[in-house]
């Protein structure tokens, strides 16, 4: 839907400083139809390239294409996309409601089609009761919400979220996340930036990594996964931990009830079973060792 082409990004602090390279040739694409999580640490360059493909920010070079499932003009782009920057401004002095139809209506959306759309996404994303309340009064949680109701009052084609769920409670971050499955269900494009690594693992299809302004990876998140992935099979038995040293096993890890949990390679695993049951060792669970994304994610040197 969107492609980053040789994105280089250059920032001058002030005249005395040097520039500073924010984006290096970066190059990525965020497919059609799917949820793509955007993943770096602070300062490796994802809002500087969500500023750009919004179009707020100049490159020095490279281009950002659009699909014509978007527009053929910028205006027919912009108004098929929904943005919610980490810091979005809201009028204070206006009701919740009075700000939608504010930004409806900039939007060019009709006042019926408004009423609707802030009734349904306020009563989904749970806001809707102080849609009369001025903005002023509202908490940081409420104005997250709020933000979520505004980027898809005009039903946009492809939602774009900034850190959403960055300071959200246990309780708010699944309810975005299974609102983010919701609007995906409806034939929308959903991209946002993250660096809660287990909650892109929950919700998205795919990911792109990005590391001091460069592409670390792009694609599946299984894919990713299984080639990181050692060829181990994780044990949980019951037994004294003495018994466990007698066969060998020194690095195991308590679980509580007498139960220990230790890894070994695939290729050692008949000999670990014949070894345990010859000691009389309960062997409770026998599974392969999935790394978490997280796990495979921040061994950046390994790519």
């Amino acid at each position: 839907m969107i492609s980053f082409k040789d994105i280089t990004k250059e920032f001058k602090p002030d005249f005395w400083k040097p520039s500073f390279l924010a984006l290096d040739s970066l190059s990525f694409n965020i497919p059609e139809g799917c949820i793509t999580g955007f993943l770096g640490a602070n300062g490796a360059g994802k809002t500087t390239s969500l500023k750009i493909l919004m179009n707020f920010i100049n490159t020095n070079s490279g281009e950002v294409e659009y699909s014509r499932a978007l527009g053929s003009t910028w205006n027919e782009i912009v108004s098929n996309i929904g943005f919610l920057p980490e810091r979005p401004y809201f009028y204070p002095h206006l009701t919740g409601l009075e700000f939608i139809h504010y930004m409806g209506d900039l939007c060019g959306v009709k006042r019926s089609t408004i009423a609707e759309r802030s009734a349904k996404w306020g009563e989904r994303f749970k806001i809707r009761f102080a849609f009369d309340r001025k903005i002023r009064g509202y908490s940081k949680g409420m104005l997250q919400r709020l933000g979520y109701v505004i980027s898809l009052i005009h039903d946009p084609q492809l939602v774009i979220f900034d850190e959403p769920l960055s300071g959200l409670d246990p309780v708010g971050r699944k309810e975005l996340k299974d609102a983010m499955r919701e609007i995906n269900d409806l034939g929308k494009t959903v991209f946002f930036s993250s660096h809660i690594i287990s909650d892109v693992e929950e919700v998205c299809d795919q990911v792109i990594f990005i590391e001091k302004g460069k592409l670390v990876y792009q694609g599946q998140i299984d894919q990713l996964i299984k080639s990181k992935m050692k060829s181990e099979v994780l044990f949980k038995v019951k037994c004294s931990p003495e018994k466990l040293t007698a066969i060998g096993i020194d690095s195991f890890a308590g679980i509580g009830d007498g139960k220990f949990k230790f890894t070994t390679l695939t290729i050692d695993q008949n000999k670990t079973i014949r070894n345990l049951l010859a000691s009389e060792i309960s062997i409770l669970e026998l599974s392969p060792k999935r790394p978490t994304l997280e796990e495979v994610i921040y061994k950046v040197g390994e790519f």
